[in-house]
């Protein structure tokens, strides 16, 4: 039995079943729809493992994806149309080319300092132990002199002072100048 609005008891029929049955059935249509949106909508929310082959790790610009097997990195982002991941920059090949070209350069280097040694005629003999262009020791007399100490004249004394005494004056007179200058200015 149904009540109506008025509070009057009436016959239930079959359409009204037939309402609740619809009602319930849009009800879970809904609800699948909104588990199927969400589940798209966490696919969407990082990219695939790939079951475990990349590892991930979040980025202020999206997810640095690192390639288990492979050792390269790439950064992820998902501003486009869904998930882009861009390769990174392999330092370590470029370091690995620039040690294979630096080692090529040495030995080309170590062949042709090779070739000039034997082109010069090096030979591997030691040096005599009297070389013929060295001057012999100094005598015993003249090592044993000692350098004299010469004194300046009375003469250089006074040059030297008379210097002083002008180079003094024209520092006080500059100074003078300088405050006059200032002096006026104020």
């Amino acid at each position: 039995m149904i009540l109506d609005n008025s509070g009057r008891q009436r016959r239930s029929t079959g359409g009204a079943r037939f309402a609740r049955r619809h009602r319930l059935g849009l009800f879970a249509s809904a609800a699948l729809g909104c588990v199927v949106a969400s589940s798209s909508a966490n696919a969407q929310a990082m990219p695939d493992t790939d079951n475990g082959r990349y590892t991930l790790a979040p980025v202020a610009d999206g997810v640095l994806r690192l390639d288990t097997r492979t050792g390269v990195m790439s950064t992820c982002n998902n501003k486009r149309i869904g998930w882009a991941c861009y390769a990174m920059p392999d330092e370590r090949a470029a370091l690995d080319a620039e040690i294979g070209r630096l080692q090529k350069d040495n030995a080309a280097l170590q062949a042709r300092l090779a070739q000039q040694e034997s082109a010069a005629g090096k030979t591997e003999e030691a040096l005599p132990k009297q070389d013929s262009l060295r001057k012999d020791a100094p005598k015993a007399a003249e090592s044993e002199r000692k350098p004299e100490l010469t004194l300046p004249s009375d003469r250089d004394i006074d040059r030297a002072i008379n210097f002083l005494e002008r180079a003094w004056q024209r520092l006080v007179e500059m100074a003078n100048r300088m405050q006059k200058d200032v002096a006026g200015k104020i």
